[in-house]
């Protein structure tokens, strides 16, 4: 009660000197005395109230339509104030959210970190950049006891921290899985299992998995869904899509997947993305693959990594600099 008193003698003093003398003195105190109800949390009815009582104190016969008018001022404020209010509250739990939705964007960062190989013979280039903060892309590199090497790329039909945590678990299933089961079709089943017996029956994953021997120029490849790749063909200078059928991840506990083979000659690339790239849009239009792949025989007399690098940045600015939907492209190319 003190306080109150204190704030209306205060605010009272503060307006009778600024309504006779009308100096910045009294305006710079009205200044601080709205900084201390800032702090204190103060709603805007209250101050309105106080106003008020201040004018009422230092004019009794004030006329009653300005009475009636501040009344007016007052229920409009009193509304005012408990919408403040709760849009404060949303706010501060949307602050919240961020902070935790940047922890667990650099969660996903470090669960789902691969390192891309060095393999004589074989240049490798990938970009992966989500459109925000948490990814639904993946992709992954295994290296086989047999000089194998294992590619992994995926979607997950869903975003966000669900759509993470999912990822994380594809990836440590494959680490867990053994080195006799990496044959593509197997990776597939076995995982399949894995999301059908723990991700919610809404989510569902596409996956692309390739096994390439590069001594034997062979690419064994199996998938569940997933966008097709494309098989540059260097002497041809032509693309051919890598079709290959098979169910999403996590739909039936017992599917079986079909593998295929292709061959990998000298300077041939294998092109490996998801939707993001071949479903770009310039403006309301979404652009057509050939496209997609006139960007990259553009610039495919460049290392492989440069090569995608720059292919990313061509349909980042085509959007504006605003991704729609996460951005995943690889490239093996067969060298010498």
């Amino acid at each position: 009660m003190e306080t109150m008193d204190t704030d209306i003698s205060n605010y009272r003093n503060l307006l009778r000197h600024y309504i006779e003398i009308r100096d910045e003195q009294s305006l710079y105190g009205a200044e601080q005395l709205s900084k201390a109800f800032i702090k204190d949390n103060i709603p805007p009815d209250e101050i309105i109230n106080l106003h008020i009582q201040a004018m009422s104190e230092l004019y009794p016969d004030i006329p009653e339509y300005f009475q009636y008018s501040m009344s007016f001022l007052l229920e409009v404020m009193i509304a005012y104030g408990m919408a403040h209010q709760e849009y404060r509250s949303l706010r501060e739990e949307q602050s919240e959210l961020k902070s935790e939705i940047a922890v667990a964007a650099n969660m996903q960062d470090t669960l789902l970190t691969t390192t891309k190989p060095e393999i004589d013979g074989l240049d490798i280039g990938v970009v992966s950049v989500p459109a925000h903060q948490m990814s639904g892309d993946y992709y992954h590199f295994l290296m086989g006891g047999d000089d194998s090497l294992g590619i992994a790329i995926a979607d997950v039909i869903g975003k966000g921290i669900p759509a993470a945590l999912a990822m994380s678990m594809i990836k440590y299933s494959m680490d867990s899985l053994p080195e006799a089961t990496m044959s593509p079709k197997t990776i597939l089943k076995n995982l399949n299992r894995v999301v059908e017996r723990n991700v919610d029956s809404s989510m569902f994953i596409t996956m692309f998995y390739a096994q390439f021997f590069p001594y034997e120029n062979k690419l064994w490849y199996a998938s569940a869904g997933h966008e097709p790749g494309f098989h540059y063909n260097a002497e041809a200078k032509t693309f051919n899509e890598i079709k290959a059928k098979g169910l999403v991840l996590g739909v039936t506990p017992d599917t079986d997947y079909r593998e295929y083979e292709r061959t990998i000659h000298q300077g041939d690339m294998v092109i490996l993305l998801t939707d993001g790239v071949t479903e770009c849009r310039q403006g309301d239009r979404f652009i057509e693959t050939e496209e997609v792949l006139e960007i990259i025989e553009k610039y495919a007399d460049y290392p492989a990594q440069e090569m995608v690098n720059k292919v990313y940045k061509h349909f980042e600015r085509m959007q504006d600099f605003q991704l729609r939907d996460d951005f995943t492209l690889i490239v093996l190319r067969k060298e010498v």
